[in-house]
């Protein structure tokens, strides 16, 4: 399985991005997903999961400005960040869970990584 995120860059703050992670090697379907950060100095975040049955969540952080999506016939994940702002800076992580038909509680049930997309917010 490998997963390939992209759509990181510089944006102002107040602007928007839309992250995508493209899986291949396994239908994505049957799997959480999810998105994480890691700023520089910090530990890595959990920003948002979307579940097989499509329930999305996120940290409050980032509630009400982003959103979380999948394609499941594409195997593609997406975030769509809106009204970001320099506190968002960070490489931005895709993940895919180990097990199948299940709800990811804890981030030792993802087992795929993706390479990470920075992104970067001026003031």
């Amino acid at each position: 399985v490998q997963l390939q995120a992209s759509g990181g860059g510089l944006v102002q703050a107040g602007g928007s991005l839309r992250l995508s992670c493209a899986a291949s090697g396994r239908a994505t379907r049957p799997y959480g997903m999810g998105w994480f950060r890691q700023a520089p100095g910090k530990e890595r975040e959990n920003v948002a999961d979307i579940s097989w049955r499509e329930n999305p969540t996120y940290v409050d952080s980032v509630k009400g400005r982003f959103s979380i999506s999948r394609d499941n016939v594409k195997n593609v994940l997406y975030l769509q960040m809106n009204g970001l702002k320099p506190e968002d800076t960070a490489v931005y992580y895709c993940a895919l869970a180990n097990k199948p038909w299940t709800t990811v509680r804890a981030i030792d049930e993802y087992g795929y990584w993706g390479q990470g997309t920075l992104v970067t917010v001026s003031s």
